[in-house]
């Protein structure tokens, strides 16, 4: 690495991947070496997802771009139009920032993330990308994850068979590291609320028996949405008669407006029910921890949970194919089947013992000393 400051540049387009950077954008920011710069853009700009823009800007993280280009309306027809304009878009930023930044890092695998990444490739900007290499046979990520990677110089990847599977995709073996998931990175350092601060900042009581639970569209089986969100209420309307349910509303996939809209009308007078927006990394972390299982089919469940101790029910095909912890329990979009896999946390005492397949120490540190070796 030459003694000159690196600029690297951050595209972030969700309240979900910026809760996963946040270890990395802390390390980078604190270290001279590096010139830390966001790109804005996705969900964060959209008023129904939150605004979560404003986080970043309350984190003190430096905002070079903005870009709005995500639709409203959430049908196939919509997030192809979105996608499109993302890309237009990005030409315009790739065209002022091309020359100026020596890596941009890229997080997962969301339409609007390979749009971004997909309009850079004509610069021949480099680009960073964490979290290839990973398979969701129910979400369409699959395509734009991997585009992602093979539009990618360099690989930050969570497991040691993610990073052969990425090596596999681009045919080399160059730039590929299996740093670990930076999401749980300094976990064992990070403050979380107490339960009386919880309380204070959403009005949840965390000593009571608590259900963590998000669901997101299938992507690729989205005309089941009907029936799987038919499947999915049923089932909570049933834990609500033993647990209060904090509830995370879906992301803008196909058809998560629908998802929105049931909730709206058969959910709306459930006293234990909390429909929240976004947690923050804190909160969410500290619902993990005094929860007692999660259940959805975000993939949180399987990546995080299991550092908490903690069983996950993973409903659907969304998740498919992503490497799992013995602690992730599978079932179909049933609600009786769903119950029966309650039923057995249940019997376990809600606890699970084992390891975190995608733990490990260190991973921003990790990540910020290869940055500093190979740029």
């Amino acid at each position: 690495m030459s003694s000159a400051v690196k600029n690297i540049a951050v595209l972030t387009s969700s309240r979900a991947d910026y809760g996963i950077y946040k270890p990395l954008l802390d390390v980078l920011a604190a270290d001279n070496a590096f010139n830390l710069q966001m790109i804005v853009f996705g969900s964060h700009l959209s008023e129904v997802t939150g605004y979560t823009l404003q986080h970043i800007e309350r984190d003190g993280f430096t905002v070079i771009e903005k870009v709005d280009s995500i639709l409203l309306n959430d049908d196939p027809l919509a997030n192809s139009t979105s996608t499109a304009l993302t890309a237009m878009k990005f030409a315009d930023v790739w065209a002022r920032l091309s020359g100026s930044v020596d890596l941009v890092l890229a997080l997962g695998d969301r339409f609007e993330m390979y749009a971004a990444v997909m309009a850079s490739v004509p610069f021949g900007i480099p680009i960073g990308h964490l979290h290839g290499g990973e398979t969701t046979l129910g979400a369409i990520d699959n395509v734009y994850r991997d585009c992602i990677t093979l539009a990618s110089t360099v690989h930050f990847t969570s497991t040691k068979p993610y990073a052969a599977r990425v090596s596999a995709l681009v045919g080399s073996e160059k730039h590929i590291y299996p740093v670990g998931s930076l999401s749980l990175d300094g976990l064992s350092d990070l403050e979380l609320d107490t339960v009386e601060e919880f309380k204070a900042k959403w009005g949840i009581d965390l000593d009571q028996p608590t259900v963590v639970a998000t669901y997101h569209p299938e992507t690729v089986n989205f005309n089941s949405i009907d029936e799987h969100v038919a499947e999915w209420i049923k089932s909570i309307k049933e834990l609500l008669k033993k647990y209060q349910v904090i509830l995370g509303p879906p992301n803008l996939d196909t058809h998560g407006s629908r998802i929105r809209a049931e909730y709206s009308t058969q959910l709306a007078n459930e006293p234990n029910l909390f429909i929240i927006e976004s947690l923050g990394k804190k909160s969410y972390f500290t619902a993990l921890k005094h929860c007692s299982f999660v259940i959805g089919n975000s993939s949180s469940g399987i990546i995080e949970v299991a550092s908490f101790g903690k069983y996950a029910v993973n409903v659907g095909n969304r998740q498919e194919g992503r490497a799992c912890g013995e602690n992730v329990l599978h079932t179909p979009f049933d609600s009786n089947r769903i119950l029966q896999k309650v039923e057995y946390i249940e019997s376990q005492g809600y606890s699970y013992k084992g390891e975190n397949i995608y733990e490990r120490r260190n991973v921003a540190q990790s990540i910020r000393d290869i940055l500093k070796r190979i740029l």
